[in-house]
């Protein structure tokens, strides 16, 4: 099956509701669930890559999470700090098995992420830039007794035509829990490696072995299509020219700032504007868990970007 629109809410859209009608029962280790197999999604804009739904706006926890990738981390804590459900997954309340910061930057030895940018800069039509996510380790003789294996096996980046395409493969995918926040930190992901090597991105393409439908979640998939359709004008900002990585270098240090309640004047870390804002997304969520009505509303006044104000109103009082 293959699934092509142009914006995150129109995928979600097609694949909820094909799962609803057309998906074959299944009753894997977690729950019975709905399953379509060997489905091809693709995003003609992957800049348009958050839901603009009350159901699946969630901004801030996709942030947060592509940053818990970017620092390596395979803290328990620091990702249920955004994403408490991630309790579930931790195997001795400390750490994550499956965190794909660690197997981005440091597998087996090797950065993975830089690998596929120092060899995209010196073979521009290679198909060799591929990162592996999923290990011949997470099926081995302990694998039964994981908790959580990645669910993702590979992202393949293509430079072609001046436009790096992201192609990713999954075993399995969540349509309810999981998709959204993949397809977010991977177009991210997309568009980090796209400035690295000054080119543009091209489209998305994420490539699915069991993308299922838990029946405990069918009344909010159901939900999130009632809401109807979404404005498709409304991407993220494009991310500012030149090389990414002193940005991001700080926003790792922002983030940690927050989360550890740490005093953070966001002024001091000479962001660009793009950056602002996401780092400024984090710290309305930091002041709201902390119940500062008034740090919470001088972050929002100081949001640049308009696409991003559906997702702090619940948050700003």
């Amino acid at each position: 099956m293959y699934i092509n629109k142009e914006t995150l809410d129109d995928l979600l859209r097609a694949v909820l509701t094909e799962l609803l009608a057309n998906g074959s029962p299944i009753d894997p280790t977690r729950a019975p669930a709905v399953e379509l197999a060997g489905v091809l999604l693709e995003i003609g804009n992957p800049r348009a890559r958050l839901s603009r739904t009350e159901t699946k706006g969630k901004a801030i926890s996709c942030v947060g999470e592509l940053l818990w990738y970017l620092s390596g981390s395979d803290s328990a804590e620091h990702i249920r700090y955004y994403i408490p459900l991630y309790a579930e997954e931790s195997e001795d309340g400390e750490t994550i098995y499956g965190a794909y910061g660690p197997r981005l930057l440091n597998w087996h030895g090797q950065n993975q992420l830089q690998n596929v940018i120092n060899l995209l800069k010196v073979t521009p039509n290679t198909r060799r830039a591929v990162i592996q996510i999923f290990d011949a380790l997470d099926i081995g003789e302990r694998s039964t007794r994981r908790k959580e294996i990645p669910c993702t096996c590979m992202l393949q980046f293509l430079l072609r035509d001046n436009q790096l395409q992201l192609i990713v493969n999954m075993r399995s995918n969540d349509a309810h829990l999981g998709l959204a926040h993949d397809v977010f930190a991977f177009t991210m992901l997309q568009e980090i490696v796209a400035r690295s090597l000054g080119v543009e991105i091209g489209t998305y393409k994420h490539f699915v072995g069991s993308l299922h439908l838990y029946n405990r979640d069918r009344a909010k998939a159901e939900k999130f299509l009632s809401e109807g359709f979404q404005p498709t004008n409304i991407p993220m900002p494009e991310m500012p020219s030149g090389d990414p990585w002193d940005s991001i270098e700080k926003m790792l240090r922002v983030e940690q700032s927050l989360r550890s309640n740490e005093k953070c004047n966001l002024s001091d870390f000479d962001l660009p504007l793009y950056w602002q804002d996401l780092a400024r997304l984090l710290a309305i969520f930091a002041a709201s868990r902390a119940a500062d009505a008034g740090e919470a509303q001088k972050n929002a006044l100081e949001i640049g970007d308009p696409a991003y104000k559906i997702y702090i109103e619940s948050r700003v009082k």
